[in-house]
């Protein structure tokens, strides 16, 4: 990646979301002129965050540790997942409850009231970076906040619980209420998942109409500058030519013969 990629998206990923059509402009124009226009274009490309995707880029970006604490304690999750080590398992569940939750708090404590779906989305976004590398990778970067679908990694609190002592022995559960809750669980995941989906439509979709109303922005703003220097110029003739016809009328004047002087009366 090339520094001015690099630097435009550290300025548009922690800067605040309101700035950021007029900003990523602003380094569009940057690269062009520093002889960079396929930078320009990769810059011209980079998505709106939403809110809180931007609450978690910026805590990222501030604080590198963030990043550093995920992956060490991800890196125990699925350590411990490999084992059967019950106490194990729960204990990180809960170390990942309460980073996830610090990480929360330090996200938006300098922010003035922030909206309860902002809190959640940023919980739902570091939840899912402690369970799926891609979102891990992703942060800083983020354009809308993640959520953790259910595959792979459990998140903090789902851990799944140790197996009973083999001293004690319990009738097993009915198969039905189990399959029945396995059920329920699955149609949510299948909800959410058409959410998403349905989500990034939407989102798409509106990204391309920004992207295109940028474009005319753009290409307004270059035919305005053409007019200005059109004008411009058209100034500087018609100083020109108004100099002219001065000089003109004054050498005209100077050649005209005095008029004749007056007879006297009588």
């Amino acid at each position: 990646m090339s520094d001015l990629l690099a630097d435009a998206k550290a300025m548009l990923y922690q800067a605040d979301p309101d700035e950021f059509m007029a900003r990523r402009q602003e380094l569009v124009a940057q690269a062009r002129e520093a002889g960079e226009p396929d930078v320009a274009k990769q810059i011209g490309t980079l998505r709106k965050p939403t809110r809180s995707a931007w609450v978690v880029n910026r805590l990222v970006r501030a604080d590198p540790e963030v990043t550093a604490r995920l992956a060490e304690l991800a890196a125990e999750l699925r350590d411990a997942g490999q084992s059967t080590d019950g106490a194990r398992i729960r204990e990180l569940g809960a170390a990942g409850a309460r980073l996830v939750d610090e990480l929360t708090r330090q996200a938006l404590e300098d922010l003035p009231a922030p909206a309860a779906a902002v809190r959640e989305e940023v919980t739902a976004t570091f939840d899912a970076a402690l369970a799926d590398p891609e979102v891990a990778a992703s942060l800083g970067t983020l354009v809308r906040a993640a959520q953790y679908a259910g595959f792979g990694l459990p998140i903090p609190g789902d851990a799944p619980a140790p197996p009973p002592p083999a001293a004690k022995t319990k009738k097993p559960a009915p198969a039905e209420p189990s399959a029945e809750r396995e059920r329920r669980h699955r149609e949510k995941i299948i909800s959410a998942e058409r959410a998403v989906a349905e989500a990034d439509r939407t989102a798409n979709a509106a990204n391309a109409a920004e992207q295109q109303l940028a474009d005319t922005v753009r290409r307004l703003e270059a035919e305005l500058a053409q007019a200005r220097q059109q004008l411009a110029e058209a100034r500087r003739q018609a100083y020109r030519a108004e100099s002219q016809q001065r000089r003109a009328a004054e050498t005209l004047s100077r050649l005209r013969p005095p008029p004749p002087a007056a007879k006297p009366a009588g």
